[in-house]
């Protein structure tokens, strides 16, 4: 394996060749390349939602880091479908985050569920067919990141070009890196393969339901930063059960330890480098493998962009009270729901029987 075959792997893959390393000699080769790995992309991240944050404004820092989200995962990762259509569906998607988010932070709370349920509908069901490439955890997650930051006026005049620019770059990428590979489905295939009744469709019915509707009860109860309970409950819903409960303990836990790391970092460091706690969270989350650490670093950046409207007190119990409402709804209603789905199933072999 080259050097720049080694920088491409994730931090799974990297890791697994820290394991397996024979020598310390080689293993501190791998752990260097590791670091590396880490420092270009931390590095490039910056500079890229800069760029963006310099052409469009402060307040759209968000579309450089949401344009940044698709860049990285669709150079590798597909739809399952014909490229030609992919990179059209692609486009679509960008359009819906673009359009959709702002329409509904215009509406009450429950009409904009329902458009937020249409919108995850698209993305869901034609970029998230195969749960276990966690396209949604780009997909879903930009979305709901433009519904959180979302802008008016001039600022989302600017959101448009932003997103149109993202569009194109990501399209272009898109199609450059699969456009040799051959797929045997299109569209067609997908909309044929829907079927109630398959553990897949379920767990996207689930995600285009429940995570509407945990923004709606959040956004009804007046709490602040609702995307905050919307993306836990999107993290957390998976095609089974066990793994729902092995991602809300650790989503729970995670944000709690999180929550006092960055409390203990906030009264340690000088105000003047607050800011960077956030750079540090994200270091963090480029060194973690398992979902639990993930979660705990995640909490680093979410926490120091909310301390300057919330204060420290506000923004820890918003980051706490939102995250547990978001995982445990998420689990109560992916339970009852994959529960009504099987007694469904049940009744109707019973009326075939008889």
């Amino acid at each position: 394996m080259t050097f720049y075959q080694e920088l491409q792997l994730n931090q799974a893959g990297s890791k697994n060749l820290l394991k397996k390393s024979e020598t310390p000699k080689e293993k501190l080769y791998h752990m260097w390349v590791y670091l590396v790995k880490i420092a270009v992309t931390m590095a490039f991240c910056f500079f890229f939602v800069s760029i963006f944050s310099i052409l469009f404004g402060n307040e759209n820092s968000i579309v450089g880091v949401v344009v940044l989200l698709c860049l990285m995962v669709f150079r590798n990762a597909d739809l399952g479908i014909h490229t030609g259509q992919s990179t059209m569906i692609l486009a679509l998607f960008f359009v819906i985050m673009t359009v959709c988010p702002h329409l509904a932070n215009q509406l009450s709370p429950v009409l904009g569920m329902l458009l937020n349920i249409a919108a995850l509908a698209v993305l869901i069901l034609f970029g998230c067919h195969n749960p276990f490439m966690f396209n949604q955890s780009t997909l879903v997650l930009g979305y709901l990141l433009l519904y959180g930051y979302d802008v008016t006026g001039k600022s989302y005049q600017m959101r448009l070009t932003g997103m149109a620019l993202g569009a194109a770059l990501t399209c272009f990428v898109f199609y450059r890196n699969h456009k040799n590979r051959t797929y045997k489905r299109n569209l067609n295939d997908l909309v044929q393969e829907f079927d109630i009744s398959s553990s897949r469709t379920k767990w996207q019915l689930c995600q285009i339901i429940c995570v509407p509707a945990v923004l709606c009860i959040a956004e009804l109860c007046n709490m602040p930063r609702a995307m905050w309970a919307g993306i836990a409950a999107m993290s957390a819903i998976l095609p089974f059960m066990e793994d729902m409960q092995y991602r809300v303990r650790k989503r729970i836990v995670g944000n709690i330890a999180g929550v006092i790391c960055f409390t203990v970092l906030y009264f340690l460091l000088p105000s003047s480098i607050y800011t960077y706690i956030g750079i540090l969270g994200g270091i963090g989350v480029g060194l973690s493998a398992k979902y639990g650490w993930q979660a705990v670093f995640n909490t680093f950046g979410a926490l120091a962009i909310a301390t300057e409207s919330y204060g420290l007190k506000g923004a820890v119990g918003l980051r706490v009270i939102q995250n547990v409402f978001g995982v445990v709804f998420a689990l109560i209603f992916c339970s009852m729901f994959y529960w009504l789905m099987s007694k469904k199933k049940e009744s109707e072999v019973t009326v075939h029987a008889e």
